[in-house]
């Protein structure tokens, strides 16, 4: 047995009571505080939301690789963890590093979840990657069927899944507080980047430490411009998934945990315009068509970006925030004026003024990082691991596909494609640059 491999079954021993513990609502969890029993943690982008996910590793294991294509971004995390090796390409460092690595977290652009969370997960290697989980509604299914396949832990990077009154809202919703549930609203301040542009002119010099090759990864191939980084290659097709992609797993979150919104029979998107097939649109209204289930009737999901908002009589009185979240049912409503879903009030205010909360069913979270680090050493599965979150991730990017679309796509999720615009297939994935895989 080799070293790794006996660290590593202590992992799973001293964790899996410690997973249990967490389930039950205890306050403490058994991790190894000795550097020589924790995890191993490679991470793939270290700065943004990728700094405090790297923080979040070094919180509970050792952070042994860095990697990122701006050297300089790079340098400054090396500053803390200076005993970590490294890389500016991540299939370098996990090729190098592989048998030194328990799990990686993967915090690049859109375009480069899946790549590089498939590249680890076939080595064996537990993945944390951020929202929306991939690019693609096609990656989103290699993901699910990676990570089941290789038996590793994963969790998504929509943290909000780890708030417990997220999870309070979904027992609500699932006692019947409001009654059956048809509609759902949700909206977002989103876009906060440039968007709804054509591509920038000009070919400047990349700067020194900036490996724009790598940037790129899978995408095709194009001239460095400033327009798109850092952050904002979010409104750029090849690099992001927009405003519906950046914010919907959060947003959305909450409502489709408690009513099992997934595989839409339709999409349909209205939209100031994808401009030259290059940006996402200033703004958009998309519709989501949920078919009935033997536990709902069926349901529709609205979204609104780009300052749109719902206009509905039950939100009179309420201070409507620019993100939030609204279930609408037969006996009134759960509003939630958060990014989350993690705050929420139930309208009419005076007809909920006494209600009492249902019996907790949903186990309640030592934190989002946390949960990942525990399922990492054989304990439970994190809540928004890939079964769940690439789910989300499809249903989500099936918006994206039917504004791209400009018309109503019908979907067929069991044979996973667009049923009534055949040519809107090509939305659903894309084609790799040479040197990259899936």
């Amino acid at each position: 047995m080799t070293l790794h491999n006996s660290r590593r079954d202590f992992l799973k021993t001293t964790a899996a009571a410690g997973a249990a513990y967490w389930v039950a609502g205890s306050p403490s969890v058994a991790l190894s505080d000795s550097p020589n029993e924790k995890l191993n943690f490679a991470c793939i982008g270290v700065e943004g939301k990728g700094s405090s996910d790297t923080d979040e590793a070094g919180r509970y294991g050792n952070v042994v690789a860095l990697c990122d294509i701006d050297e300089d971004r790079l340098d400054k995390k090396a500053r803390r963890y200076p005993d970590a090796k490294k890389f500016v390409d991540y299939r370098e460092m996990l090729t190098e590093m592989g048998d030194q690595i328990d799990g990686v977290t993967v915090s690049t652009p859109d375009h480069s979840h899946a790549p590089a969370s498939a590249m680890a997960m076939k080595m064996g290697k537990h993945c944390f990657c951020q929202k929306p989980l991939t690019w693609s509604v096609h990656e989103a299914r290699v993901l699910r069927q990676l990570a089941n396949e290789h038996g590793v832990a994963t969790q998504m990077g929509n943290q909000g899944t780890s708030e417990n009154g997220l999870r309070e809202g979904v027992e609500v919703i699932q006692a019947g507080a409001i009654g059956t549930v048809t509609e759902v609203h949700v909206w977002t301040n989103r876009p906060v980047w440039p968007q709804g542009e054509g591509r920038p002119a000009g070919t400047p010099e990349v700067p020194k430490g900036l490996h724009w090759d790598l940037f790129l990864g899978p995408a095709p191939e194009r001239p460095y411009n400033p327009a798109y980084l850092p952050f904002k290659w979010r409104g750029w097709l090849d690099f992001g998934t927009g405003a519906l992609g950046d914010m919907a797993c959060h947003t959305a979150n909450m409502a489709v945990m408690a009513l099992d919104l997934f595989d839409p029979t339709s999409v349909v998107a209205e939209t100031t315009g994808i401009v030259e097939n290059e940006s996402y649109p200033k703004s958009s209204s998309i519709v989501f068509q949920f078919p009935a289930t033997d536990k709902r009737p069926a349901v529709k999901m609205y979204w609104y970006d780009g300052g749109r908002r719902p206009d509905l009589d039950i939100l009179k009185g309420e201070d409507v925030p620019n993100s939030g979240s609204i279930l609408v049912g037969t006996e009134g409503a759960m509003f939630s004026p958060n990014d989350y879903g993690a705050k929420y009030v139930l309208l009419p205010r005076d007809k909920f003024s006494d209600y009492k909360k249902p019996e907790q069913k949903l186990p309640r979270s030592p934190g989002h990082f946390k949960e990942y680090a525990l399922a990492c050493a054989g304990g439970d599965p994190a809540m928004s691991n890939f079964n769940y979150a690439s789910r989300l991730t499809e249903t989500i990017l099936l918006g994206n596909a039917a504004m791209r679309a400009g018309t109503k796509i019908e979907w067929d999720a069991e044979a996973g494609k667009i049923t009534n615009v055949p040519e809107a297939n090509k939305f659903l994935s894309r084609d790799y640059r040479e040197g990259w895989t899936l």
